[in-house]
This record gives structure tokens, C-alpha cells and sequence, in this order.
């Protein structure tokens, strides 16, 4: 039989307010030709003002999902017909599914760093300590509780919006976890001068914006002497993707998660959330790393 003629691209994206220098899009149309798909990634600029309309659209055009980031990640629920588990956890969404009609809200950004971080170990039992309280700390939190992760130290400048994080780790989170029969031990620090990991620290991950580019020699108020050789320590920062604690750690003979890991991983899980099918995950980390070498955005080293 001849081949079926079909020039219809499904369509997925990402809303977000400026997005300009958002580069999901450099790894997720180059998955969906290696799976053979004809689909299409839009990276689009939404104004909040415009997002009610945005969504509608994506439900116009039948889109199959898209992302959210910022400021989008809290206001779209409002626009959504439901939530996953993580995603009503933490009150943030950063990848919304197409679902039979039904526009489901999920947060991917945990459960790529989670599933990152099983390649190196288990988190069953482990401490975690997170610089910084917003939308990459409460996802990364949330879904390393869910993994197993028994302590969690949150340090954080802002004591309100550490408090805020802290009482929802301590609240619906811990909850949950008890349900699973485990449970939780959370602390907020509040973060004066440079930041004493604490002994005994199997993770530590910058979920703040520091070293992002431009600012590529900005430093974390950290006091690196006090990172152990045996913590893990990550970035959540992609670009760029060596940054500045990402060297110093190397340097330090630590095991390391950089930012290009996080944003494959969670890349990885909104593909086969809209696709049905597991993209190739070196695949996507490659075509960002072709981006990346482009331009010049490395911390000096």
C-alpha cells in the first residue's frame, strides 16, 4: 500500500514571559526526529496578561502539551482541569498533558532531578540540603521526599518565603511521605554570610539563580571547605552548564549533577508524558551541548 499522506505536525511548546533564551527547544524537536515523530516544539512569548487566551489556544489547536515556566508555573493551574500528585504538592506546574481532551497539569522538574540522581545513588535514606526557596527548590524537595530522602535543610536569605517552604514540607508533604511509611525531618536555615554545609550531607544542590548567565563568576555565599569529597553536589543552573560550583566541586573530587542534567531529565519525562514514548536522553543532551559550544557563556576557569 502507498504511504499515507499526512502534513498535520502535532504541536507542543513552551509558555513563558520573557523566553526567549529558553533552550528546551534545542532538545526536543531533535528526541522527536530521532523517534521518528513529525512534531513540532514552539517556543512562545506569553505576556500573564495573555495567558488565559494562550491556553485556550493550545486547546484550539489541539496541542498535545506544553511547558511552563516563569512566571506561568502557579497561574496556570487556574486554566487546567486537573493536577498530578507532585504537581498539587508543591502548587507549581512546569508541564502541562493533553490527556483525552483534559489539559492535566504535572511538574517534571523533581522527578528529572530524582531521576538523575538515581544514576549516581539511592535516595532512600539521604540528607539533602537546598540553597534557595523557589520553584526548583519545592520541586526537587517534593520529589526526593517521595524517593525516599528522610532530611531536608532549606537555606534561604528571605525567611518568609524559607518558612513558607518549610511549612510545606512539614505540612501536605510530610503527610504523604508518612503515608508511604516513611517520614521527613525538615529545617529552614536562615542564610547569613557563607553557608557551613553541615557533616553528613549526602546532597547538595544550588537551586537559586547564582552564576546563571550572564553573571557566569557570581558566587555562592559558601563556604566550600565544608563540602565533603562524599557529597553529591548539583547545579540546577543550564546555562552555563559548567558553572562555578559545578567546577570547584569537580576540582574538589566530588561527584557532580550539572544544570544540562536536570533539563534533559525533566525533558525526558514531558516527551514521554506527551508522546507515549521514552526519547533518547543522550540524544537531547548532545544537541544542547552542540548549543551551548556556540556561544560564549563558560565560567573562566
Amino acid at each position: 500500500m502507498p504511504k499515507e499522506l499526512n502534513f498535520k505536525q502535532e504541536l507542543t511548546g513552551c509558555f513563558g514571559f520573557p523566553v526567549a533564551e529558553n533552550p528546551t527547544q534545542a532538545m526536543i524537536e531533535p528526541a522527536y526526529r530521532s523517534m521518528g515523530l513529525d512534531w513540532r516544539y514552539l517556543t512562545l512569548e506569553v505576556r500573564p496578561e495573555n495567558l488565559a487566551a494562550a491556553v485556550a489556544g493550545a486547546r484550539a489547536f489541539s496541542f498535545r502539551g506544553f511547558n511552563c515556566t516563569i512566571p506561568h508555573k502557579v497561574a496556570v493551574i487556574q486554566h487546567l482541569d486537573g493536577l498530578g500528585e507532585s504537581a498539587a504538592l508543591m502548587g507549581a506546574v512546569n508541564c502541562v498533558v493533553n490527556r483525552d481532551g483534559q489539559f492535566i497539569g504535572e511538574n517534571t522538574d523533581g522527578k528529572g532531578f530524582t531521576a538523575t540522581f538515581r544514576e549516581l545513588a539511592d535516595p532512600r535514606g539521604k540528607s539533602l540540603v537546598l540553597l534557595g526557596a523557589g520553584g526548583a527548590a519545592r520541586a526537587i524537595g517534593v520529589e526526593m521526599a517521595l524517593a525516599g530522602c528522610t532530611k531536608i535543610t532549606l537555606v534561604n536569605r528571605d525567611e518568609k518565603r524559607g518558612r513558607d517552604l518549610e511549612a510545606l514540607f512539614r505540612g501536605k508533604l510530610r503527610e504523604t511521605v508518612k503515608s508511604q511509611g516513611s517520614d521527613l525531618a525538615v529545617n529552614y536555615v536562615r542564610w547569613q554570610g557563607d553557608f557551613r554545609v553541615p557533616d553528613g550531607t549526602d546532597i547538595l544542590v544550588n537551586a537559586t539563580s547564582i552564576g546563571l548567565y550572564p553573571d557566569v563568576n557570581a558566587r555562592i555565599p559558601l563556604a566550600m571547605e565544608t563540602v565533603s569529597t562524599e557529597t553529591i553536589v548539583a547545579d540546577v543552573i543550564p546555562n552555563p552548564p559548567t558553572t562555578r560550583l559545578v567546577h570547584e566541586a569537580r576540582a574538589k573530587g566530588c561527584r557532580v549533577i550539572d544544570g544540562l542534567a536536570m533539563l534533559v531529565g525533566q525533558g525526558v519525562i514531558g516527551v514521554e508524558y506527551w508522546t507515549g514514548k521514552r526519547p533518547d536522553a543522550a540524544v537531547m543532551r548532545r544537541a544542547l551541548e552542540e548549543v551551548f559550544a556556540q556561544v560564549d557563556n563558560r565560567f573562566p576557569r
